[in-house]
């Protein structure tokens, strides 16, 4: 039987090619618009640790400018090594200054490469035709398209994973080879492989600590599914269990235990009775069902269990650790999008599974049918791709950065700041150039965490010391009417696009 509704070993390889292509072409559009187009806190956040990297590796920075970005930075906190931030600001520094494509670029190139990887793995278990169609899901789903080449860690994170456990499988592969003798130096073969997965999953765990969850599960996965329960005898799965370790413990236990212990406090253990109730899952499903659509999500699971056993124990392993992933951060599981985007080759993975079938049925069709299957796939591929397109082109963030230099202007040198205002204040400091202190905001994590909701009341108490208050987010005033009211009996000192100072002094 047909095996592909194409003839030829390799007529795959143009399709590959003018997918990644189209992967590629998607990421580059709108490339120097502003990041708030995707969860811009984040983005913004690590703009500012960026740019106080580079300002350090410039050799005529003045003090006032280097303390000013470290104060910044300071602000924004840190809970994961600054790596793509400091390969960003090398970037900067040989390409000479700032430039908001180079993170995008690099982000989107790591994410290309883990796609050639995923292509790779799936190809040697199902078709290569059906690993083509995953491929065209993590390539060109639109919020793929938009997270993976977003300025944080996750999309690095996400894609030293893929690479990960594509050597962690070639791995296991291994094994197979050396059973039915195919292969000569085959201990060499298996402690290459073994090294580069450990390589590349414990740098993806030291990007950002919980992929932990997943690289956990798959490498137990596999590791069980290889050599069983005298595993414990293997030289290379101690090898590879150290590699995979060290990098993120020395880092979030030992260097910075403090950071990660507040993390788990603050975003676990407050806020785990949510896991107790129907609504966390409920919601947990519902958003879900917003990114990927709930449909592919379900026939990614069902797909699971239609691939080879080998694929089937990683799967399987994977979805567990997002299930242990999500009961530890429930808060993110329905509110931050980028929480999700290891599922992204996950889904893929899966869904490979489910499309080998109809790719083996079409291939025994008649021509005409082949074809029409083929219009039927190219067409969602394509329709994906014009939506990812029009998110992308839909807004546009370039008068941000005047706006927020025109505030930085307005606010007096040298004054006290209070102000209620956009992403913590990171706008300001990054186009304003000015870091001011915030004014609690309203919000649901607030409500959850029993915060104070009557900020007003407590007006004198944490204006004391301030000379004015700004307010950008508008929103939040509206939320706040207490607060408003309180506003209102002072003068306003300046005002213009977006924003209003008020003068505290008067």
């Amino acid at each position: 039987m047909k095996t592909s509704p194409f003839v030829g070993p390799r007529a795959w390889l143009p399709f590959l090619i003018l997918l990644l292509a189209l992967g590629g072409t998607l990421r580059l559009l709108d490339l120097t618009d502003p990041p708030l187009d995707f969860h811009p806190s984040r983005q913004l956040r690590n703009s500012l640790v960026a740019r106080d990297i580079y300002y350090h590796l410039l050799p005529d920075t003045d003090a006032h400018t280097l303390a000013l970005t470290e104060s910044f930075r300071r602000s924004v906190g840190q809970y994961e090594p600054p790596i793509i931030e400091t390969l960003v600001a090398w970037t900067y520094r040989l390409t000479g200054g700032e430039n908001l494509a180079i993170p995008r670029l690099w982000e989107s190139l790591f994410w290309l490469l883990a796609g050639v990887a995923l292509f790779d793995l799936l190809r040697r278990a199902v078709s290569p035709w059906a690993a083509l169609g995953a491929l065209a899901f993590y390539l060109v789903l639109p919020f793929s398209v938009q997270a993976s080449r977003s300025f944080q860690p996750d999309p690095l994170m996400t894609s030293a994973f893929v690479v990960g456990i594509y050597f962690l499988y070639r791995w296991s592969e291994s094994y197979a080879l050396s059973d039915a003798g195919e292969a000569r130096n085959v201990e060499a073969l298996q402690w290459r492989f073994a090294l580069l997965a450990a390589l590349f999953l414990g740098f993806a765990t030291l990007v950002k600590v919980v992929i932990a969850f997943f690289v956990g599960a798959a490498a137990v996965a596999l590791v069980l599914f290889t050599l069983g329960w005298k595993f414990w005898k293997s030289k290379q799965v101690w090898a590879m269990a150290a590699a995979m370790i060290a990098p993120a413990f020395v880092f979030y236990v030992l260097l910075h235990s403090g950071r990660s212990t507040e993390y788990f406090f603050s975003w676990s253990a407050a806020l785990v009775q949510l896991i107790t109730t129907t609504d966390f899952y409920s919601k947990w499903l519902a958003f879900l069902g917003s990114l990927f659509g709930l449909t592919v999500i379900f026939a990614a699971l069902a797909g699971t269990f239609l691939v080879q056993p080998r694929l089937r124990w990683l799967l399987v392993s994977l979805w567990i650790g997002y299930l242990a992933y999500g009961l530890t951060l429930p808060f993110q599981m329905y509110t931050h999008s980028y929480y999700h985007i290891q599922l992204i080759p996950m889904i893929a993975l899966g869904l490979a599974g489910a499309l080998n079938p109809l790719f083996e049925a079409a291939a025994g069709q008649g021509r005409m049918v082949r074809a029409a299957f083929v219009a039927v796939i190219l067409a969602v591929v394509g329709y994906q791709a014009w939506v990812a397109r029009s998110i992308l082109v839909a807004e546009d963030f370039r008068h941000e950065p005047a706006i927020w230099a025109q505030i930085g202007e307005a606010i007096p040198a040298n004054a006290e700041v209070i102000g209620l205002t956009q992403e913590y204040g990171f706008r300001l400091m990054l186009w304003g150039w000015r870091k001011i202190d915030q004014w609690p905001v309203t919000s649901d994590l607030a409500e959850l965490r029993g915060s104070d909701t009557d900020a007003a009341a407590h007006f004198d108490v944490l204006t004391e010391g301030e000379d004015y208050f700004l307010v950008t987010a508008f929103g939040q005033l509206e939320k706040q009417p207490a607060l408003k009211k309180i506003l209102d009996q002072y003068p306003v000192a300046a005002e213009g696009d977006g924003f209003v100072l008020y003068d505290l002094k008067k």
